[in-house]
């Protein structure tokens, strides 16, 4: 198994941290929020990684150096260029990634209790792409049949609907994509392009399933006041 953390981002609401250090590198508990999601991969036996970069690259790249990839094989997707999104960045990154291999991909700014060693064992016993989605209680959702594949997805504020409905599960920024999921990548011709409409159009395709962890915990600690939370909730982090 092998893994991509999204960290090219300009980590806008954790202004004015983000004024002088990436949003990857900013500290919570004496961490980077980059080393807490290398470190907890790693502790799950992944260690080949990719990280994608783009504003202040230079200063995640120093700190991966000087850190020896906090014990993982950590390789640089270079996005300082262009900011590609989530799918047109994993799409420049999975041909770092060599090899018919599942990925799992996450955001570098969200914290969880998630296992991720059960997640990978569901991949391996069903051979499908898990999205981890939770009962969250949120304006947009991915909408799942009575089958747990994703089926649509929603904006419950505006009514928009794209696909069909079903039921509503929040995607937590987490998910591992079969070979053949990653495959259909390299068909998009934009280079800039967002994983959900990637998702939706090839759900009838490509099979891609809800995976609701138990008793998830999880955390956006992409804002300063989210930052100061989750400095003060050790339970989080010891999950984490």
């Amino acid at each position: 198994m092998k893994a991509m953390i999204f960290a090219a981002g300009l980590g806008t609401r954790l202004k004015p941290l983000t004024d002088r250090m990436p949003k990857a590198l900013v500290p919570l508990a004496g961490k980077s929020l980059l080393s807490w999601q290398v470190e907890k991969l790693r502790e799950a036996g992944i260690i080949d990684i990719v990280v994608n970069v783009h504003h202040f690259p230079d200063m995640i790249i120093d700190a991966i150096r000087a850190n020896d990839g906090w014990g993982c094989s950590v390789q640089i997707s270079d996005e300082r260029d262009c900011l590609l999104e989530t799918g047109g960045g994993l799409k420049k990154a999975s041909a770092l990634l060599q090899g018919d291999e599942p990925m799992l991909v996450c955001n570098v700014d969200i914290l969880s209790n998630l296992d991720i060693q059960a997640l990978v064992e569901t991949y391996r016993k069903t051979g499908v792409s898990q999205l981890v989605v939770s009962e969250r209680k949120t304006q947009r959702y991915l909408c799942f049949d009575a089958n747990d594949r994703l089926c649509g997805w929603t904006n419950t504020a505006t009514g928009e609907l794209r696909g069909k409905d079903g039921r509503h599960l929040a995607f937590s920024g987490m998910q591992i994509l079969s070979p053949a999921v990653l495959s259909r990548l390299s068909s998009v011709k934009e280079d800039k392009f967002s994983l959900i409409p990637f998702y939706l159009n090839i759900m009838d395709s490509e099979e891609l399933c809800a995976y609701v962890p138990k008793d998830y915990k999880m955390m956006d600690v992409g804002k300063i006041d989210q930052i100061e939370e989750a400095e003060h909730s050790a339970e989080m982090l010891k999950e984490h």
